[in-house]
């Protein structure tokens, strides 16, 4: 039995703010910003956009390719592909660090209603920008329980532009809006041997010693709105910058070399590794340090910033209907992020 991935989307805000137009407005230059993240631009999504209506979009358009739908999206006849694939869908699992309500209901909730998903059940993940990567292995794992599950949809979806400080020049040119998803479908293709195909193994970790490292810090339990209290700024991510660079340099490294030797593969056997897109000089140290080529690692953090959970299923989204993968290729995906987490997933497509 293998958990195959059968369709992939993704949903990017229209709005496109290059470095130039954060220039105009905080002390920073486009040079700077690419120098230090190979970052160029990000998508911002308008005031009226929660992180539901991204994962909605982004939903639907794997469920449409799942469905083997080969025409524009909107149509009337897409519409009712995707209303009856949605329909097939047992679990929904959904991976954000914005999700349109602190802690009920979840946003997979909301997606599962719109979609008409009658029969799937549905959760959040907050494990950072590692999101997505523990999300399919959660969805992998209920799938595999059997008890009549076949489908599920798994999201990675983000709206880090409500939590940023604007006018922190160190983590306001990091982020963006975004959101990606896949569907796996559970089927008689060997999960072992040279013919193996899907997600065949994950590896997941956490180190809560360093959870100072990138959180938002007001609103939870810890550190509740008090009445009438002033407060000059709101919800806001925090970061200490280095911490994480050296997290997430050794996390990639770390990842990488256990998913391999646990799966007795090496550099050559590898057609992509999907990294978390956080920030271009992370994942090229850690690719000197394996020793990987860089024509093997897929970067699109120039185009989109850093999209937390959402960056691994929109890299995976571009490569796949680009026409960059193709059957029996091999694929790591290495997620780091707030937590501290960490971990990847091998995919055999």
């Amino acid at each position: 039995m293998a958990i195959e991935i059968i369709g992939t989307g993704r949903a990017v805000p229209s709005r496109r703010v290059s470095n130039d137009d954060l220039a105009a407005r905080i002390d920073t230059s486009d040079e700077w910003i690419r120098s230090h993240t190979g970052i160029g631009n990000r998508h911002i999504a308008d005031d009226h956009t929660a992180t539901s209506d991204l994962a909605l979009e982004a939903a639907k358009n794997a469920l449409a390719m799942a469905a083997g739908f080969s025409g524009g999206s909107g149509s009337e006849e897409w519409n009712r592909v995707v209303a009856e694939a949605a329909q097939s869908i047992d679990v929904i699992i959904l991976g954000t660090a914005t999700p349109d309500y602190v802690g009920t209901p979840s946003t997979a909730c909301i997606v599962q209603h719109k979609l008409g998903a009658k029969q799937a059940l549905a959760m959040d993940i907050s494990a950072g920008c590692t999101g997505f990567v523990y999300g399919l292995e959660v969805a992998t794992g209920l799938l595999s329980l059997g008890r009549g599950r076949k489908r599920a949809l798994v999201i990675g979806a983000e709206l880090l532009s409500r939590v940023i400080d604007w006018e922190d020049r160190g983590t306001c040119v990091l982020f963006g809006d975004g959101a990606g998803a896949v569907v796996l479908e559970v089927n008689d293709a060997p999960s072992e041997g040279p013919e193996r195909r899907g997600l065949v193994r994950s590896m997941l970790w956490a180190d809560g010693s360093g959870s100072e490292s990138l959180l938002f810090r007001r609103g939870g339990s810890r550190n509740p709105f008090k009445p009438g209290e002033t407060i000059e700024k709101g919800i806001c991510v925090e970061m200490n910058g280095q911490e994480v660079y050296n997290f997430a340099v050794k996390a990639v490294t770390d990842t990488a070399n256990a998913l391999m030797q646990a799966d007795g593969i090496g550099v050559d056997d590898i057609t992509w590794i999907i990294p978390h897109q956080a920030n271009a000089r992370i994942v090229q140290a850690a690719a000197r340090r394996l020793k990987m080529p860089a024509e093997k690692i897929y970067l699109n953090i120039e185009e989109y910033a850093n999209t937390s959970a959402a960056s691994i299923p929109i890299a995976l989204d571009e490569l796949n209907r680009n026409g960059k993968i193709k059957k029996g290729d091999l694929i790591l995906t290495i997620g780091f992020g707030g937590g501290l987490t960490y971990g990847g997933n091998i995919i055999v497509w």
